[in-house]
């Protein structure tokens, strides 16, 4: 399963979405890859701490491949790390991918992720890609790359605004390039349960018939430390209320 965690909009969350949920189907068992696609690197600090600092092909080499003739082009798995979970690897991100846009989308080169993510289906169960916060290059790839979509939603009208066009946009790249996609749901969160605000902002979306799917994620500081000593919550505290919450949407995720 090849899955895109994707919003425009920043700080909704998507690298942590996507490295917990990863995180979780490698602890359960499943081979697993993230891939990063965002030159920030997020995901890439999130998994490998200071591994990270460590050269290693990652996308932006893939990317470069694909602009760059080469008599003995590297395969497909070269391109993908192990992290220190088992079962779990890591395509890193580095700054290069923002060297390497514009001259990607000149040369239309927007099929290239699909072709070689496919080509890895028979090393991985579960493929997630973390994405920037912008519709470009990379984004559209991994969309087209991919048979599923997450859309990560911290609960403000700001968000909700901007919700729809997101919508519109998964529309248009399933009609004109990846008719196998489709949105898998909604996850909101940093959400606040007490708050009234979020509270009828995911009400109305859920009554508009929005795939907005449970649980709901809470807000909670240990998703900093999570973050500062690179272990998912499933590694850092696999009891907490949200560590619980990931592996109950993780479960309904393939039940759907």
């Amino acid at each position: 399963m090849r899955r895109v965690v994707f919003n425009q909009k920043g700080g909704v969350g998507k690298s942590t979405l996507t490295c917990n949920l990863a995180a979780i189907g490698a602890h359960q068992g499943r081979r697993t890859l993230v891939v990063d696609l965002d030159v920030q690197g997020n995901a890439t600090r999130y998994l490998l701490g200071t591994g990270a600092d460590t050269p290693a092909p990652g996308s932006a080499d893939f990317f470069e491949q694909q602009i760059k003739f080469s008599v003995h082009p590297l395969a497909a798995t070269a391109f993908a790390q192990p992290t220190p979970f088992a079962n779990l690897s890591l395509m890193r991100a580095s700054s290069a991918l923002d060297d390497l846009h514009a001259k990607l989308e000149s040369r239309y080169k927007i099929y290239k992720l699909r072709d070689m993510l496919l080509e890895l289906g028979e090393h991985y169960d579960d493929i997630w890609i973390d994405t920037p916060p912008a519709l470009n290059f990379y984004t559209r790839s991994a969309l087209i790359a991919s048979e599923g979509c997450l859309i990560p939603f911290d609960c403000d009208d700001f968000s909700r605004r901007a919700l729809y066009g997101l919508l519109e946009t998964l529309e248009e790249i399933r009609t004109d390039h990846n008719s196998g996609l489709r949105v898998e749901g909604i996850v909101v969160n940093q959400f606040q349960p007490q708050a009234k605000l979020p509270r009828r902002v995911v009400d109305e979306l859920v009554a508009e018939g929005l795939p907005v799917l449970q649980p709901y994620l809470s807000s909670t500081i240990k998703v900093r430390e999570s973050h500062e000593r690179a272990l998912p919550m499933i590694h850092l505290d696999p009891t907490h209320k949200l560590t619980r919450d990931l592996v109950s949407l993780h479960a309904g995720l393939g039940a759907r």
